[in-house]
């Protein structure tokens, strides 16, 4: 007796589908069952999964570990698009079960593995079939976008939103909770870290039904353009309709944007304060998680009793000026521990803080402490800054060049303007208008021109910036000085315990450096 399996597959969960999906997994017992030498071993059958790719199939991975493990010896199914719609996956899977002695019958097409043409005939199929798959996802795209101009609304419900059949509505619990949040930020002036505190003390919940609130969470509600009203849509994009990947829409397919599309919770007037409110505290416009991303620490120190994040809160010394000092986000404010009705603490008792400038002063001595050819990398550094300005002395001599082409272009233009004035070809009107225009355009050349002369200026004293960037490279390995960035992007952690011990970890480096906290 052969033994003997199937497999099959529909991409969607719909009536249709599912009727027609156990109609096949049927057909293929009762087809098993009427041949003589063959018994089968099981019908595998992925539901709503798409057949560009192998990855999400579970029944798929199932039926090829099988067959690694000689479970059967012949595989049917109903044609080539349904085993798979990529051509390098079927060959390849196909291939494979060939080496392990599995033959596969197509039986729509007509396709057997252990005829000698099949490889032809299946590579010409499974072309066909991803072909029709990438025009199938094309038009998907395209109905999905004309929808979306029409003001559907594809995707899920969110902290004050429910979303059915494409149209928002306000959920009312959700939106107290929001416009709590607009105020705290934009009218009481509070981080995000805070805001994001006070909301696990109040025990308000997220719309995942938790009070794990967080920084990044805070920052993510205050930037959705939903909450004033509008939509925007294809923010994230599907570039290739095999892998199914999604990235985020940096401007490779155009957004779909509709002002006031539906009832804002947030008024136009607080929502237009609070984003330049997020603006001013993070001029960069980098993302952030409840500090901007300019502080060298945020997010890289953690608490080594409960694992939190360490926060940082300005304080004020007794001659007025202000320093900033970093405690675990679990912590009791200024150390007092509080307890619940039980008696239990609540909240982290690590008793550390650590102010900002002794942080700084520890990831010095990590760095001067470095077993480095502080030689080599002075001279590798300054070559490196060396070729930049080079290349920027080309790219601006270049640019000089094609802005005062453009220049020139434009004086031009004007004069023909006012030719065509005098000539009656144009009204006064329209002179003004585009006169207007023409020295408006006339004054941003000018500006950029400057501004590419002035580059070619600094690029022309080489030797002494090389100079510079070599003193910098030095103060900044000897621990001395740095900047900002680069200590960044160096610190991957510090961890604080309670014993005053201080771990931290450089990015790409194995070892530990242990500092000790005064008591």
């Amino acid at each position: 007796m052969i033994m003997v399996a199937s497999y099959c597959r529909v991409s969607t969960d719909r009536e249709d589908q599912a009727n027609s999906f156990e109609a096949q997994q049927r057909y293929f017992r009762e087809y098993i069952a009427r041949q003589p030498d063959w018994e089968l071993y099981a019908v595998y059958a992925d539901e709503g999964i798409t057949g560009t790719s192998t990855q999400k199939r579970t029944q798929f991975n199932q039926m090829m570990g099988d067959a690694r493990r000689g479970k059967f010896r012949l595989l049917i199914t109903k044609e080539v698009s349904r085993f798979s719609r990529n051509i390098l996956d079927t060959i390849a899977c196909t291939r494979e079960l060939k080496s392990l002695g599995v033959g596969v019958m197509f039986m729509n097409d007509g396709i057997s593995t252990l005829e000698p043409d099949a490889e032809l005939r299946l590579s010409i199929m499974a072309s066909i079939a991803q072909e029709e798959s990438r025009k199938t996802s094309s038009r998907v795209k395209w109905g999905q976008t004309r929808q979306m101009e029409k003001g559907v609304v594809f995707g899920r419900s969110m902290l004050g939103y429910d979303v059915k059949d494409g149209v928002m509505t306000v959920d009312p619990r959700g939106a107290e909770v929001v416009k709590l949040i607009f105020r705290m930020y934009g009218l009481e002036k509070k981080g995000t870290s805070v805001i994001a505190r006070e909301l696990r003390e109040r025990g308000i919940r997220t719309y995942a039904g938790n009070t794990s609130w967080s920084g990044s969470h805070i920052v993510k509600i205050l930037r959705n353009e939903k909450y004033a009203g509008d939509l925007v849509q294809k923010k994230t994009y599907t570039p290739d309709y095999l892998t199914h990947a999604r990235k985020y829409n940096h401007g490779e397919e155009p957004l779909v944007e509709i002002k006031n599309h539906h009832e804002p919770i947030v008024d136009r007037e607080l929502w237009n304060a609070v984003q330049a409110e997020l603006r001013r505290r993070n001029p960069r416009g980098e993302s952030s998680s409840g500090h901007s991303s300019r502080y060298v620490f945020s997010g890289k120190i953690r608490c080594g009793e409960c694992g939190a994040g360490f926060v940082s809160r300005m304080k004020k010394r007794k001659d007025g000026s202000g320093y900033r000092r970093w405690g675990c986000c679990r912590a009791a404010v200024d150390g007092r521990r509080h307890t619940d009705a039980q008696g239990n603490v609540v909240g982290c008792d690590v008793g550390r803080m650590l102010r900002d400038e002794l942080a700084l002063d520890i990831l010095k001595q990590t760095v001067a402490a470095l077993d480095l050819d502080r030689k080599q990398i002075e001279d590798r550094v300054t070559g490196l800054a060396a070729e930049a300005i080079r290349a920027g002395e080309r790219e601006s001599a270049g640019s000089a060049a094609a802005l005062e082409h453009a220049l020139e272009q434009l004086m031009k233009k004007k004069e023909d303007v006012l030719d065509a004035f005098f000539s009656r070809s144009i009204t006064e009107e329209e002179m003004r208008r585009m006169k207007e225009r023409y020295d408006g355009e006339l004054s941003a050349l000018r500006r950029r021109l400057a501004a590419a002369r002035e580059r070619e200026r600094l690029a022309r004293g080489e030797a002494g910036l090389a100079e510079d960037i070599r003193r910098q490279v030095r103060s900044v390995l000897g621990g001395e000085a740095g900047s900002e960035v680069f200590y960044r992007n160096l610190l991957e952690q510090m961890v604080v315990y309670r014993d005053g011990r201080v771990e931290v970890t450089l990015r790409l480096l194995p070892m530990k450096w242990v500092f000790a906290l005064e008591i």
